[in-house]
């Protein structure tokens, strides 16, 4: 068995696996395969030491490119290992590029294909990840949802019901896992701020920097908000270097209640949101990690491929102009704050437990 991470989100969801499958090696020996799609310290090395994950028995190497680029790469490095290995499955998690190189190797070479954070659909094709969760769950054997929705979207698209697993969301197993590890850091107090008295900002989809307008915008947004409450925002990469390009360098200087520092590894961004005052995010996994914590969330997009953590978490969705940004942190002071009643379905801790007790028969 091949286990697939190649960026920062798909390690908390592998750990959860990983976990799982050591406890009961027998009858799936998994090995390990990191693509390299994030190759820095800080979204991938990282998350070995944090969460307990032994070193890649593969390390493909990849790097960055245009998704083509990336895409094709995987594939022609994850056919080689496939080839050398003969797995009996390879397992790939949520909707990253190489997520769908390596299901799509996998598939054309007849190897069975677990999805797992199958069937999440935002209903909007211009997303990269989007395509590649449609794609990665048209080749996929198995396909092991977090969510009731996931599970309706599947079978609206024809997929058979004996191929869908509604399981839980691994992410969580993960969370609850660490959680207490995590405590013990207290990161916010190297920056000076105290519990709950902090907002977090992560930003990274195309749609919200490659955009010179749209991410001025949200700069401008974050210039009033950073005035009432601190903000610490740790930068991505590639949006660090959008920003640059931009000049817009000079705009972030100014807001000296803005702390750029940079990415965190998972026990220290995982302690920081869980006593921040809020969120401004558009990622997808921090929608559900804030649910279960309980921390306001405001998510910088039109659509989510959660709306589970809108119906049922702490999630809301802002449009990412300046006013609508302001005026939604604003409204956290109000009765309009967005806090959770329960749990989603599953959210348990034992979401990666059901996936192997699913499929040890099958390979016993």
């Amino acid at each position: 068995m091949l286990v697939v991470a190649g960026a920062r989100p798909n390690f908390m969801k592998v750990s959860a696996l990983w976990h799982a499958l050591s406890a009961l090696r027998h009858p799936f020996a998994p090995m390990l395969v990191h693509t390299g799609q994030h190759y820095d310290y800080q979204l991938s090395q990282v998350f070995y030491r944090d969460l307990d994950l032994p070193p890649a028995d593969f390390s493909l190497g990849v790097g960055s490119g245009s998704h083509a680029e990336q895409t094709a790469r995987v594939m022609i490095e994850f056919e080689r290992v496939c080839l050398e290995q003969s797995p009996g499955l390879v397992v790939v998690v949520g909707d990253v590029n190489s997520t769908l190189a390596c299901a799509l190797v996998a598939a054309k070479l007849g190897v069975p294909v677990a999805h797992v954070e199958a069937g999440l659909r935002s209903f909007d094709r211009s997303m990269p990840e989007e395509i590649n969760r449609v794609l990665t769950d048209a080749v996929a054997r198995f396909l092991f949802t977090p969510s009731r929705d996931a599970v309706e979207n599947l079978r609206r698209e024809g997929v058979p019901d004996g191929s869908i697993f509604f399981v839980g969301n691994v992410m969580v197993d993960t969370l609850l896992r660490f959680r207490q590890k995590a405590e013990a850091l207290a990161p916010w107090r190297e920056f000076g701020f105290a519990a709950g008295a902090y907002g977090v900002v992560t930003l990274h989809r195309p749609a919200n920097v490659d955009n010179q307008d749209v991410l001025l915008e949200i700069l401008e947004g974050l210039s009033v908000i950073q005035d009432q409450v601190p903000l610490i925002f740790p930068a991505h990469p590639r949006t660090a270097a959008r920003i640059r390009a931009f000049g817009l360098g000079p705009l972030v200087a100014r807001m000296r209640n803005l702390r750029v520092v940079e990415p965190l590894g998972y026990l220290q961004f995982l302690s920081v949101i869980g006593h921040a005052q809020f969120i401004l995010t558009d990622s997808g996994g921090i929608q559900e990690e804030t649910t279960m914590l309980g921390v306001p969330c405001l998510t910088l997009r039109v659509n989510t491929e959660r709306p589970v953590t809108l119906t049922g978490g702490t999630n809301r969705l802002v449009r990412t102009n300046r006013q609508h940004i302001i005026e939604a942190v604003r409204d956290l002071d109000s009765a309009h704050g967005c806090f959770t009643d329960g749990l989603p379905e599953f959210w348990d801790g034992r979401a990666a437990e059901r996936i192997v007790s699913l499929l040890a028969p099958v390979f016993s």
